[in-house]
């Protein structure tokens, strides 16, 4: 019987993004070990913060903070890719657009797309310094949350000792971030679903066979190469392999991570103040700092996407603040009903066509709503 059929072989990536990916900054096993327990003590210390000011509770418990050096932040990350790729080749598999499990075509082409996602794991991995994974393999027990805050300590404290800040107090400030995040996804039940199904139909929606993709996907790959010798002509990634529909799709996928990301970012400065004093220096600081990249780095940037990631904080964050300054938290919150109250791409650059078109046409002020959204209601 032959074996289930691999688009990218997972070991291989891992294996590659591990042995490829810079060390972080020097510590003492001491100041390491602190620096894992603060963070552990910060992201649970945030929480209350991040619910009083967003008003979203989740009934979901919060779970373990994981704090991971580099290595395992690709191990982790290959595990998520895992939970969203699987039920596509699957979906191939039923169309009759997959090879069969085994074949030496698969085998070797796996292998060699495994190691071009290892080598852009290694380089992202020594820039991420945390996120909300979304998607885990499913907890046997039932027990575990379905996603999962992670910090990856080495970067904070690389970037904390680049930007000279107090260290404490940028601790903070990222764990209020991410902290934002994990409320999302735990308190509004229908979002982690619909972004997941918003990426499997993007996948799905392409009009090549899977060796077609893969070609594309390594050619996006062997751009990042070219960067670093200077050119700095490519297409993004996702951009590599975009259809008509996919395009339609991409609209909302980038709509709805434009909010999230936006509403982390808003969150995290409207809560700076009262937790993290220097607050104001140290956005000033990041931010001057995202845009001192070299040639090379922005290249790279631009390939893999980040480029748009930036994008979405910058506009996500003033949607949210416009409408939160005009309306109030408690109507804005009814952007998590369902998604048909998302914003649209078009309605993340006009945020007044979003307040007339799901809050009602005119300025409200911030007592004069009380009714709780969907994800406040399901707890």
């Amino acid at each position: 019987m032959s074996s289930s059929p691999q688009m990218i072989d997972w070991d291989v990536a891992i294996a590659t993004g591990v042995r490829w990916v810079r060390p972080g900054p020097q510590v003492s096993m001491a100041d390491a070990r602190r620096a894992v327990s603060e963070l552990r003590d910060l992201a649970d210390a945030v929480r209350e913060p991040v619910r009083e000011l967003t008003g979203l509770h989740s009934p979901e418990v919060a779970g373990e903070v994981a704090v991971v050096d580099r290595p395992g932040w690709i191990r982790a990350n290959v595990d998520g890719f895992r939970v969203v790729l699987d039920p596509l080749v699957s979906r191939l598999q039923e169309r009759g657009s997959v090879p069969a499990g085994g074949s030496v075509v698969t085998a070797v082409g796996s292998r060699m797309t495994g190691m071009q996602a290892g080598l852009i794991l290694a380089y992202l991995a020594s820039r991420v310094l945390g996120q909300y994974e979304l998607f885990l393999p499913p907890d046997a027990s039932g027990d575990e949350p379905a996603g999962r805050l992670t910090l990856v300590a080495p970067n904070i404290v690389m970037v904390e000792r680049e930007l000279g800040v107090d260290t404490h107090d940028f601790r903070r400030w990222v764990c209020l971030h991410e902290e934002t995040h994990r409320t999302q996804f735990t308190a509004v039940p229908w979002l982690r679903g619909y972004v997941q199904e918003q990426m499997t139909e993007f996948l799905l929606a392409s009009e090549l066979d899977p060796a077609a993709i893969l070609k594309r996907i390594r050619a996006a790959a062997d751009a990042v190469a070219g960067a670093v010798r200077g050119a700095d002509d490519s297409e993004s990634l996702i951009e590599a392999i975009q259809t008509p529909r996919q395009r339609e799709i991409l609209d909302r996928m980038t709509a709805v991570m434009t909010l999230v990301e936006g509403h982390g970012d808003y969150v995290m400065d409207a809560v700076g103040p009262r937790v993290v004093p220097s607050v104001n220096e140290i956005r000033d600081r990041f931010n001057d700092r995202r845009g001192t990249a070299g040639r090379t780095e922005k290249a790279i940037r631009r390939i893999l996407g980040i480029d748009l990631k930036m994008k979405q904080y910058a506009q996500g964050s003033r949607f949210v603040r416009t409408i939160v300054d005009d309306v109030g938290m408690a109507a804005f919150n009814k952007v998590w009903t369902s998604p048909q109250t998302l914003p649209t791409k078009d309605e993340l650059s006009a945020p007044h066509a979003w307040r007339d078109r799901v809050v009602g046409g005119g300025a409200i002020g911030s007592g004069e709503w009380y009714g709780r959204s969907a994800a406040g209601e399901s707890g």
